[in-house]
């Protein structure tokens, strides 16, 4: 399968980078390449992660990465990496505004 970023969850990696780079910029481009290397590690078990608990009904499923959180839906030929959220955020609103 295919691992493809949205391009919201392109600019969550970012946001994730730049926050992190203003402590230690090489502790943002390990993180960045550790987010990375996650999406794309989805491939060899995409249903291997569960999905988001009461919201079963989106197809999203969870994986978490540290303090992060990677949020995808399996499709049939590719794996579509929705957003890149820290674990403190309220990802439902993000995730289900209309819910």
């Amino acid at each position: 399968m295919i691992v493809v970023l949205t391009a919201e969850a392109e600019a969550d990696i970012e946001q994730i980078t730049t926050y992190v780079a203003e402590q230690s910029p090489q502790s943002a481009l390990k993180l960045v390449r550790e987010l990375r290397a996650r999406c794309e590690s989805l491939a060899d078990a995409p249903r291997g992660y569960p999905l988001v608990p009461r919201y079963e009904d989106h197809g999203i499923r969870r994986r978490p990465f540290g303090n992060y959180l990677i949020f995808y839906r399996v499709g049939a030929d590719t794996i579509e990496v929705i957003h890149v959220l820290h674990g403190a955020r309220d990802y439902e609103r993000l995730l289900f505004p209309e819910d």
